[in-house]
């Protein structure tokens, strides 16, 4: 008997890399469901009014061999000279055990932000060291687990200290020698907010008419000065005083907080992290104890477990801008924890005397370029610098340039007659003598021959720094390797097992995707390069560009924001931005449904506007009437309404293109907000069902890694009339100023989503979207019964997530969602998505790229739980002494005398658990109240490591 594929086994075949379930398994799972075919569940599910009349197409699917041929081909187009432009990005060398067991390891970079603490042990250290690091080099008592980018950082140290200064003023100054970039973005965040931006030179700082200042150490042209006086005089006027400062530079210069600043920020670029067209690189800030609490983003602490074991976790949550919403201190969400990991990990492997001996290195080379320099009769200042200095070449400015690239440098221009360069630790001797040549000097460098230091002797750093074991004991490559490893082994990532979060879509990231991160055409390019030098790159994001508007709907791409906050920020920027060019800037009304993700009220308040919450009705869906109520209450006011669709409740609401045609009725725009994508590629398109703008996160719906927290990409489409309203870029010289430091984001992880976009196809796309839909529903139907699903369409069905209530389970057997989330650590997995959007339950999201035996693992381990709870009430087990309480349960819980009423394999070995390949948490329960109450940010002392080492 001969057996033949329908077209459909064949092409999901072809596609298994992304889509989990094999034909004959999605069969199974639709039976369970009710359906006859996946085409039958889809119809039921997406409103016929909403879908897409024409299906994706770009052509047919490449093979993966096929895919990095023409990527390479296109990256190749990319021109990788030595860029010792600077402006914030330098060279820098990842150390190779780094680069292959942290930036290229999937147990690092497919790890989920470490809510759960008790399965994210590993990486919180991680964190905790990059906090460690920043403090010590900054000389500030508390430090975060990273923001953005540099002018990110920059424009939140400016509100943070507003919300902070007790000075009544309503201007901040901005140093002169900053940063373009972190000028222009300080400049875009302050005016929605009505600040007043004074950029001057910090001699002519006026104290007494502002309540912040920032000065950038050492500028941007290279010079280092001593900012003490302008600090002292700010804090005599009860304002706060911000550096921006280059941590390898604080190697060997005063810290800021000698200099009595109340907050650093600045770039980690440097420690380790390619430069990558402009990122992702995390930033940093750090500030006095005094403002922790006003501090954005999130910071690691070390608290216990219930053992009393020292145990991390994230601290000060209340702070985050999902539980605050509209009174945030910023919408900051997705941090650079991947990326700090790798700097904090470089400063670990270097420790401090390898740190110090990088920064004397380069240095050292600028001194002999700029003695060079001098000698042949140019000009060069300033006196004294770190690793920067600026060239008086008056007419010669083109010709200098031209003659750089040709000797494979560039250089930067520095208004019409000089030229500036930034040196660092990929600086060859042969570099030196390539830049004296387009100079039209011939010499030759020795490093032996100038050891001269340019540095003002007042400024020279005398405290210590990396003081910590941690810094100290991994010098060997097998001692940080090993390292490394134990701590992805106390890890649970998406390489482990599923991680079925709602609306956080953890699906795979592909190894074939992650592949061209790493290759030097687009990992090694400076942001600000000749356009020529990035022809691969702008043609790799053109295409994707056009790609995603076939998939949206919409008419123009901007990649410039660079995590879904951002681009929430971005397109409410926009809108705001097109408002005011009709005359109707005093539009600052926005809608938002009460059941929306935290960062939208967040956002709007950033751009100025007033927040006007919308009702859900019993079903979950947003309320109609209470819609059309307040936008005609506010018809004149109207800004916008923002949308989560599919709703955050994981389900198409029948009614979304008639709240569109009410928000533009009274003049509003509609943002519809991308994070649920995954549920609508192919099927659906919001720029035809009403959107005006969206973000997408690149970070989900297409396969970017999340990394431990970040990188993300949350680029936004738009219709037509809001394109001259996008983001701008100094670099660009456009009016519309930037929300990130680089005009493309993070543009170096762009290849993983154009490399899923040309494997899948866009038929290949539309089936994913449909086997998200299929898991999604096959767990509500499977679950159905054990406990009650929340919220589902018309037709009981849900989108690609489901709310499961457990609430019932805390009146009836006192377990919380929080007892069934440490309980699923025993299974094996990550728990769902806890208490949001409803509180007291859980949102689960499968994603299409789970196999229907990691699914039915996961019914099962919830089943099981189910049951647990039930011999509660049954009075079976002591309600306070049984396996969902005492979870998770670890090692330690094996070794001596057991008196629980369980045995020991009920508590390690629940149903779904592993045998052989269990997964056990590193540490018991941990103990948050405990964590806040003994607040402690950085890394522990050294006792606690000589314990870990007995």
């Amino acid at each position: 008997m001969s057996f033949k594929l329908t077209d459909y086994e064949a092409y999901d075949f072809a596609n298994r890399r992304h889509i989990g379930p094999s034909p004959v398994e999605m069969r199974d799972m639709l039976k369970v469901i009710g359906f006859k075919t996946l085409d039958d569940l889809i119809d039921a599910t997406v409103p016929a009014s909403i879908r897409q009349k024409a299906a994706l197409d770009w052509g047919p699917a490449m093979t993966e061999r096929d895919a990095l041929y023409h990527m390479k081909e296109i990256a190749s187009k990319n021109k990788v000279l030595t860029s010792l432009i600077g402006q914030g990005y330098n060279g820098t060398t990842t150390p190779a055990p780094i680069l292959r067991n942290i930036l290229e390891n999937p147990a690092w970079y497919t790890a989920y932000t470490p809510y759960q603490p008790e399965i994210s042990q590993g990486r919180l250290e991680a964190l905790l060291n990059f906090q460690t690091m920043v403090s010590d080099l900054t000389g500030l008592e508390i430090a975060n687990a990273s923001l953005l980018d540099e002018s990110t950082a920059a424009a939140e140290a400016m509100t943070m200290a507003k919300r902070s200064a007790k000075s009544k003023a309503n201007g901040f100054f901005v140093d002169e020698n900053c940063h373009p970039q972190n000028i222009a973005l300080i400049q875009t965040r302050a005016e929605p907010l009505g600040i007043e931006v004074i950029v001057a030179n910090p001699d002519d700082l006026d104290a007494t008419a502002v309540f912040g200042a920032i000065f950038q150490y050492p500028g941007t042209h290279g010079h280092v000065r001593d900012f003490t006086a302008e600090i002292t005089a700010l804090h005599d006027n009860k304002a706060l005083a911000v550096v921006a400062a280059d941590p390898l530079a604080l190697a060997l210069l005063k810290s800021p907080g000698e200099m009595g600043a109340d907050i650093a920020i600045g770039s980690t670029q440097r420690f380790g992290v390619p430069m990558g067209y402009g990122g992702p690189h995390a930033a940093y800030m750090a500030t006095r104890d005094a403002f922790k609490r006003s501090m954005p983003g999130r910071i690691i602490g070390v608290s216990i477990d219930t053992r009393g074991n020292k145990a991390y976790r994230l601290s000060l949550q209340t702070r985050e801008q999902h539980i605050r919403r509209e009174k945030a201190n910023s919408n900051v969400c997705t941090a650079q924890a991947l990326l700090a990991v790798i700097a904090s990990m470089y400063a670990v492997y270097h420790g401090p005397d390898g740190i110090k001996a990088i920064a004397q290195s380069v240095h050292r080379k600028t001194s002999r370029l700029a003695k060079g320099l001098e000698e042949a009769g140019f000009t060069v200042s300033p006196a004294v610098f770190f690793d920067t200095i600026t060239v008086d070449v008056g007419l010669m400015q083109n010709v200098v340039m031209k003659s750089a690239v040709e000797h494979g440098i560039n250089l930067r221009k520095v208004g019409d007659d000089r030229i500036g360069i930034s040196l660092d630790e990929q600086t060859r001797p042969e570099t030196i003598e390539a830049v004296w040549a387009a100079f039209g000097i011939d010499k030759q460098d020795d490093s032996k021959a100038n050891r001269e230091y340019r540095l003002p002797d007042a400024l020279l750093r005398t405290s210590e720094y990396l003081t910590h074991p941690i810094f100290h004991k991994n010098r060997a490559e097998a001692e940080i390797t090993r390292y490394m490893r134990r701590l992805a082994d106390r890890d649970l990532a998406l390489d482990r097992a599923m991680i079925p979060l709602g609306s956080c879509t953890m699906k795979l990231n592909a190894t074939i995707e992650m592949i061209p991160v790493t290759w030097p055409e687009f990992s090694n390019l400076h942001p600000f390069v000749p356009l020529d030098q990035a022809a691969g790159y702008h043609q790799m994001i053109d295409d994707l560009n056009d790609k995603l508007c076939q998939i949206t709907g919409y008419d123009a791409i901007s990649q410039q924001p660079n995590s879904g906050a951002q681009g929430e920020y971005a397109g409410l920027l926009t809108i705001r931005n097109y408002h005011i060019s009709r005359g109707e800037g005093a539009r600052n009304v926005c809608l938002i449904p009460t059941s929306a993700h935290g960062t939208n009220p967040a956002s709007a308040q950033m751009v100025g506007w007033k927040v006007v919450p919308v009702k859900a009705d019993e079903k979950g869906n947003i309320d109609v009437e209470d819609f059309r109520a307040k936008a005609e209450k506010h018809s004149d006011a109207l800004a916008a309404c923002m949308i989560t669709y599919p709703s955050t409740h994981g389900v198409f609401e029948e009614s979304v293109q008639e709240l569109c045609d009410i928000t533009h009725a009274h003049g509003g725009q509609v943002y519809i907000d991308g994070a649920n994508m995954n549920a609508m590629v192919g099927l659906a398109r919001p720029g035809d069902v009403g959107g005006d703008v969206s973000h997408l996160n690149l970070h989900k719906t297409f396969c970017i890694p999340h990394g431990g927290g970040g990188p993300g990409m949350g680029p936004i489409g738009v219709k037509a009339h809001l394109i001259e309203f996008l983001p701008g870029h100094p670099e660009f010289g456009t009016d519309v100023g930037p929300v990130s430091a680089a005009p493309f984001g993070s543009p170096s992880i762009l290849p993983v989503s154009w490399a899923y976009i040309l494997l899948m196809g866009g038929a290949g796309l539309t089936q994913a979207t449909k086997v998200a839909i299929l898991n999604a529903n096959y767990i509500a139907t499977s679950l159905s019964g054990a406990y009650d699903i929340l919220y589902t369409s018309e037709t009981g069905r849900v989108a690609h997530e489901c709310i499961l209530d457990t609430r019932p389970l805390d009146v009836s057997a006192h377990v919380s969602v929080d007892d069934i989330a440490k309980r699923l650590i025993d299974n094996g997995f990550h728990a769902p998505t806890m208490s949001w959007p409803v509180a007291g339950t859980l949102m689960v999201e499968p994603t299409e790229s789970e196999p229907k035996a990691e699914i039915d693992r996961f019914i099962k381990a919830m089943l099981s739980i189910r049951q647990e709870a039930q011999d509660i009430e049954d009075g079976k087990v002591d309600p306070e002494n049984n396996p969902l309480k005492n979870a998770p349960h670890t090692v330690e819980d094996l070794v001596g005398d057991w008196d629980r009423p369980y045995s020991r394999e009920v508590a390690c070995y629940p149903a779904g658990a592993f045998r052989v390949d269990k997964y056990w948490s590193p540490v018991n329960r941990v103990d948050n109240v405990y964590g806040d109450r003994h607040l402690v940010c950085t890394c522990p002392p050294m006792e606690d490591y000589a314990e870990d080492d007995a």
